[in-house]
């Protein structure tokens, strides 16, 4: 894999573990909003490129006090040989995140099939209209949106241990788009709003927008568990 970040501890980022996180290059999608634009667009002026077999050591020496490990990005499933570095972090006992964007259910479902995964977590962009998400994700693919749906569905009934995130950006998401997607991912096991954070955007006009206000959130999320929508719905970043 191409892996362009490592973090060896982090507490916060795989739900109720200690992980480290490996953070690989290129993504299919150029969100405007998005960022880690350095990988996704793989600038490689502002990267530094690990070798695989030096991260599998860092993360072996600290085995004793990590649960697992988060592949992030970028979009993980697009590496070529993905299965193989998870196999090997398996190897050494430990839980594997996957941070994807559902772009890839051909590889998502190989990689539950063989039990390689522990948890997902699926960004959603916004509401399952394919003209809205065009605008999210940043470019128009009749196939991408396509794949994305058949990711929802296979996460919902995979019963692998997984959650659905949006991050909630002003003129992209409104409260009636994150309704419409807690409809559509109704039953769901969890589903997080995340607070927009306007720095080092793809799109630097994005580093200018106001985020909604932390009451637009709650009042969102509560709505979703009034109405019994998903199994947990939360916010994070306020």
């Amino acid at each position: 894999m191409e892996i362009c970040g490592f973090q060896r501890v982090s507490l916060i980022d795989y739900p109720g573990k200690v992980a480290s996180i490996v953070f690989v290059s290129g993504c299919n999608m150029r969100c405007p909003f998005c960022h880690n634009s350095d990988l996704a667009l793989k600038n490689y002026s502002k990267l530094h490129i690990y070798q695989q077999d030096a991260i599998l050591r860092k993360i072996s020496e600290s085995q004793k006090f990590i649960d697992g490990v988060e592949i992030t990005g970028g979009e993980p499933t697009l590496q070529a040989d993905l299965a193989d570095f998870i196999s090997k972090c398996k190897e050494i006992g430990l839980l594997v995140k996957l941070d994807t964007n559902g772009s890839n259910p051909k590889k998502l479902r190989e990689l539950i099939g063989r039990k390689l995964i522990d948890y997902v977590a699926m960004d959603i962009k916004t509401e399952l209209e394919q003209g809205k998400y065009s605008k999210a994700m940043g470019v128009s693919s009749a196939a991408i949106f396509k794949n994305i749906e058949e990711s929802i569905d296979l996460l919902l009934n995979s019963g692998i241990d997984y959650e659905f995130r949006t991050t909630v950006v002003p003129g992209l998401v409104t409260k009636e788009d994150i309704l419409g997607i807690a409809n559509h991912i109704n039953g769901a096991r969890a589903y997080y709003l995340q607070q927009y954070v306007p720095n080092n955007t793809l799109d630097p006009k994005y580093e200018d927008l106001m985020p909604y206000s932390d009451s637009v959130l709650h009042e969102a999320c509560n709505e979703i568990i009034k109405k019994g929508l998903v199994g947990k719905c939360e916010v994070r970043g306020c």
